[in-house]
Formats: structure tokens, C-alpha cells, sequence
């Protein structure tokens, strides 16, 4: 045998001696691969999504149509503290005031939301006057235009109507312009608070006794919605402990 292919031969031999390791290296990649891939779908599967004909929670409950419709309230007196007040809201009792003050030219504007009971002695008073399909004229026949001028308007799509009024004998209309009466002193007694709160604190016990003094007489709309405004004060250690302890009384007195 010639010296080239006895190198031949030798080198084929070499390369033979590591087939078994290499086929053994193969065999376990083979045998692990199914593993491998079973991990990889368990990792990306995705939860099992119903079938689209199957309805969604939210699609069982029945939903009621918005009611568009929006009221509003004004009262005008240049005379008195509070001068001009404009309340707006819709059938949720989401709305906002506007309230100027004697003395000063710029417009308070803050964003209100009528209780439940509230809202319901609003909502049955307009219902009862059947405000936008009646034409009655709700102002007495004796005026008192020193007790301001007061304003009610309901509009539902194109329908509008307003309603003007220093006195009425309307049952309804009257209860409408005391209700909004209390709404505008909570809203306004609600900033005076925030506002002495954050920069005049010792207002704050002047103030307490203006909402004894407006509870006593039935003055504000819903005292149960400041029942938190109350818890809140009754612990800032900012006020004075007059304040705080007033705060306390009024709570207890509103939810007895």
C-alpha cells in the first residue's frame, strides 16, 4: 500500500473513533427536544376565549338612555351679600354654581353634586309643574322685588322654557326656589370653609357656627353629604381645637 493512501486510511480511521460520541451528543438533543417545546407552549399559551355568540357580563344588564335634559336656578339681588346666583345640573345631579358677591366683580364658579334626596325633591317639583309643556305665569299678583328676582329654565333637546318670579303661590315653584335657595348656602358655605381652611384658619370657628346656625333653621340641602367634609376637619391639626371639637358636635348631632 502506497504512503498516501495508508495516511488515507489513517484518517478515516480518526474520524470513526468519534461517531459514537457524537451520536450519542445527537441522541440526547432528540430526546430533550420534545421537553423544550412543551415548555415553550406552555409558556405562551393563551387562556381559552369564549366562543363571540357568548355574551359578555355587561351586555345582560339593561341600560336605561341618557335624559339630556338640564335645569337651571338664578337668583339676582344687587342688594344682598350674595348678589347673583346661577345652578346648573342634569337628571344625575351633576352640575356646577356661579355665585358673585356684593362688592366684587369677579364670578365664583364651583362644581356641585346633589344627594339622592336632594335631587329627588327637584326632580318630582319639575315633574309636578310639567314645566315645559305649561304656560303658567308663577308670579303672584303682589310683587316683592326686594326679595330678587328668581329664574327657573328646563330645556330637553330643542325645547326650552323660563319661568320668572319675585313671589309665587305655586306650590312647586316654591319649593323649587327654597330647595335651590339651600343649595346655593351649602355650595357657598362649602368654599368659605375650604377657602379659610387653607388661609384663614382662625375663621374656621366663625364658620362652625354658621353651619349650627344654617342647620338649625333648615338652611342647607343635605347636611349628611358635609358629614365627611366634618370627619376631615375634625382632625386637621392645622385649625384650632375650637374648630375641631365643633366639628365633632356637628357630626354627632347630624347623624342622631
Amino acid at each position: 500500500m502506497s504512503r498516501d493512501k495508508q495516511l488515507m486510511v489513517s484518517s478515516i480511521f480518526q474520524r470513526l473513533k468519534f461517531l459514537p460520541a457524537a451520536f450519542i451528543i445527537l441522541g440526547a438533543a432528540f430526546v430533550a427536544a420534545p421537553d423544550i417545546a412543551a415548555q415553550d407552549k406552555t409558556n405562551v399559551r393563551k387562556p381559552e376565549v369564549a366562543p363571540s355568540s357568548a355574551p359578555a357580563p355587561d351586555d345582560k344588564k339593561i341600560k336605561t338612555p341618557v335624559d339630556a335634559t338640564r335645569y337651571s336656578y338664578e337668583f339676582t339681588q344687587p342688594d344682598f351679600l350674595i348678589r347673583h346666583i346661577v345652578i346648573e345640573h342634569d337628571t344625575t345631579g351633576t352640575g356646577k354654581i356661579n355665585f358673585e358677591r356684593k362688592g366684587e366683580e369677579i364670578t365664583i364658579e364651583e362644581p356641585i353634586e346633589l344627594s339622592q334626596e336632594t335631587l329627588t325633591r327637584l326632580l318630582g317639583a319639575w315633574t309636578e309643574l310639567r314645566f315645559l309643556e305649561s304656560t303658567e305665569n308663577y308670579q303672584s299678583e303682589r310683587q316683592y322685588p326686594h326679595l330678587g328676582t328668581m329664574r327657573l329654565k328646563m330645556e330637553h333637546e330643542a325645547r326650552k322654557r323660563t319661568a320668572e318670579f319675585n313671589w309665587t303661590n305655586n306650590k312647586n315653584a316654591e319649593l323649587l326656589a327654597n330647595e335651590y335657595r339651600r343649595i346655593a348656602d351649602q355650595a357657598v358655605l362649602v368654599f368659605d370653609i375650604s377657602v379659610a381652611r387653607e388661609s384663614q384658619p382662625l375663621n374656621t370657628p366663625k364658620l362652625m357656627d354658621e353651619f349650627e346656625l344654617q342647620m338649625k333653621r333648615n338652611g342647607l340641602s343635605d347636611p349628611k353629604q358635609l358629614v365627611p367634609l366634618l370627619k376631615d376637619i375634625s382632625t386637621d391639626e392645622h385649625l384650632p381645637l375650637i374648630t375641631r371639637n365643633h366639628a365633632l358636635r356637628l357630626i354627632k348631632k347630624i347623624e342622631k
